[in-house]
């Protein structure tokens, strides 16, 4: 009776160790994993930003082409009606061409940067998981050592793991 006694009884210096350790850890995890994830995370989204400013240059290099495309349809209005139809059909169907093209690119763009984050954010997440898993194991082996079993042990870590993902 005794010995079940010792287990369930509240020790104050344990307890106050252990959250002085909990606060050690969080402060420790925030600074070595999530400001690395987070400094990745943004160079990603200047990347797509940048990425973003080229299509729109692309876009306005189009149109720059297109008004290029009008001003030569206008001086060769002069011309014979014959030779103006043919130009005009021409300007109209390379130019919808280019801007298809470049709205094609655009389109393929922003869907290639959208996969690149959900993947590095995927990543970032797996990482994270286990890292923290490694961490929640060696400090639970210091901690708990021998007062739970290995499978009961396995599993609260598991258990913490998948709370983890979960946020």
């Amino acid at each position: 009776m005794n010995e079940f006694q010792d287990l369930v009884t509240l020790a104050p210096w344990t307890f106050i160790f252990t959250i002085c350790n909990l606060l050690i850890l969080t402060a420790a995890i925030k600074h070595f994993l999530f400001k690395p994830v987070q400094n990745i995370l943004e160079q990603r989204k200047n990347q797509i930003e940048d990425t973003y400013e080229k299509a729109e240059q692309a876009e306005g290099e189009a149109l720059a082409m297109r008004e290029d495309c009008e001003k030569r349809l206008s001086g060769a209005r002069e011309e014979a009606s014959e030779i103006v139809k043919t130009a005009t059909v021409r300007a109209t169907a390379r130019t919808e061409e280019m801007m298809t093209a470049a709205r094609a690119e655009v389109a393929a763009l922003k869907t290639k940067a959208d996969q690149e984050i959900e993947s590095e954010r995927r990543k970032a997440a797996g990482e994270l998981k286990n890292d923290i898993s490694e961490l929640v194991l060696n400090i639970a082996g210091i901690v708990v050592e021998k007062e739970i079993d290995p499978s009961a042990h396995k599993d609260l870590i598991d258990d913490f793991i998948s709370h983890v993902g979960d946020e």
